[in-house]
């Protein structure tokens, strides 16, 4: 596998449908499975998602990972204060087109951060001299065979063995149980694309979630390799969502989790 240093993930918004039908994504799909009224308000009606602080120090702490990552592929690994010269920097970069209003909470937001990635690198499994086999790699998977999408992915590390490694920021201590059952969708998918681009089995995936407490911590969550039962589910998933989109059909799905979604008022208003 390659790495690619260059290669940031940006996500389109106001795509038309005959798009969304030509790649399926495991962000895409989990929005879709949760709720396809919030879906077409994502990704067909062209609503962008309002910046916020836990987006950006999510979004800065992938960033100076990939960059941990890549010194460590080039064999210079980053070091000290070198660590916080990227990290500043891509704090700076991470300056989003509808700004945050941050009132009086930017410093320490942004000391939070940097705490979370002392305690990452502090804390990770991951030995400094171990050397990836892919670092935000773009993968896709011709699923026509199936009468599907091409199945499409960026997986943020690779470790050496074939082991893919995720990163998520989170304000709450997963329970891991749960974690590999909401999360299947995703690892699943990263297992199929890893098996494309390699003709290898991968030795199998861990996430790795940074918890953002007042006392930062480290959660590695690890499962073995896809089994033949969660490709097939992950397939027949596909399905629905072609079927689903073909026939434009963007029912809500109300549950507790609507109060917190960005799309909650317009949700109320829709017919």
């Amino acid at each position: 596998m390659i790495a690619s240093p260059d290669h940031e993930p940006v996500a389109k918004v106001g795509r038309t449908k005959d798009e969304l039908l030509e790649t399926i994504s495991a962000s895409r799909l989990g929005t879709w499975l949760s709720c396809r009224l919030k879906f077409y308000f994502r990704y067909l009606s062209g609503k962008p998602k309002k910046p916020s602080s836990a987006m950006r120090v999510g979004t800065v702490v992938h960033a100076v990972l990939q960059q941990w990552n890549l010194a460590r592929w080039r064999k210079a690994p980053l070091l000290d204060e070198m660590v916080r010269t990227v990290f500043d920097q891509a704090w700076a970069n991470a300056e989003e087109d509808e700004p945050i209003n941050w009132g009086d909470d930017e410093a320490s937001t942004k000391a939070g951060a940097f705490a979370l990635l002392e305690t990452y690198l502090r804390d990770t499994p991951i030995p400094l001299d171990e050397r990836p086999e892919g670092v935000e790699v773009s993968v896709e998977l011709d699923l026509a065979r199936h009468g599907l999408p091409r199945l499409v992915g960026i997986m943020d590390l690779v470790r050496k063995g074939g082991c893919i490694v995720d990163y998520k920021t989170t304000s709450r201590t997963p329970d891991s149980e749960k974690v590999l059952h909401f999360t299947e969708v995703q690892t699943t998918s990263y297992a199929m694309l890893y098996r494309e681009a390699t003709d290898r089995q991968e030795s199998g995936i861990e996430l790795h979630h940074l918890v953002r407490l007042k006392t930062p911590k480290l959660v590695v969550t690890r499962s073995g390799p896809a089994t033949q039962e969660q490709q097939d589910k992950l397939l027949r998933m596909i399905h629905s969502y072609v079927r689903g989109l073909e026939m434009e059909d963007f029912v809500p799905a109300p549950g507790l989790q609507c109060g917190s979604c960005e799309f909650f008022n317009e949700c109320k208003r829709w017919h």
